[in-house]
């Protein structure tokens, strides 16, 4: 698995670690943003990250859903769904809209989500943790138990400790020092 890390880490830094003067969705003031999808939407790099992903969450045997918010988890979503179909041990795969839609079914989770599914939440960069919250809240409030938190990347801000402190394990490809 180091080789695999290693290859993702080269990835990122090379693709999505831009540096200047950003404002995070936070409102906070950053002089790096990750800019997570020109590695997710790298085909090594999306490939990657499924299988890393994939790997931790194999560790829980009772997980069968993997999901997260827009637009951060989507192609991880299908990465890791694809990932499990292709070694025959399927996952279900769902995405947590930003807001309920305002027409058709008015849904704010797309995707295969049902009371009772044990769920691994997974995002492409944490910094406050607010988008990764939302996500597990919308789960939660359609009965689903999230046994999992996942990112490619820890900013440090907070998010790791908020998650655990609600009482989920939370995992990290990287934290933000190892690609700086």
């Amino acid at each position: 698995m180091n080789e695999v890390r290693e290859k993702l880490k080269k990835i990122i830094k090379d693709n999505s670690i831009l540096h200047g003067k950003f404002t995070l969705s936070s409102g906070k003031e950053s002089d790096y943003y990750i800019d997570a999808r020109l590695s997710t939407l790298h085909p090594e790099g999306l490939y990657l990250i499924g299988k890393i992903f994939l790997d931790e969450i194999y560790k829980n045997p009772e997980i069968g859903v993997v999901g997260g918010p827009t637009m951060g988890a989507d192609p991880i979503v299908g990465s890791i769904i694809s990932l499990s179909y292709q070694i025959g041990n399927p996952l279900r795969g769902f995405i947590v809209r930003k807001g309920e839609k305002d027409h058709g079914t008015g849904k704010l989770i797309e995707g295969n989500l049902s009371s009772g599914d044990k769920v691994a939440i997974v995002e492409d960069v944490a910094t406050t943790g607010a988008s990764i919250i939302r996500a597990m809240e919308a789960a939660v409030k359609v009965g689903a138990s999230i046994r999992k938190v996942l990112v490619i990347v820890d900013r440090k801000e907070g998010a790791a400790e908020k998650i655990r402190d609600m009482g989920y394990e939370f995992f990290s490809i990287f934290e933000i020092e190892e690609l700086l």
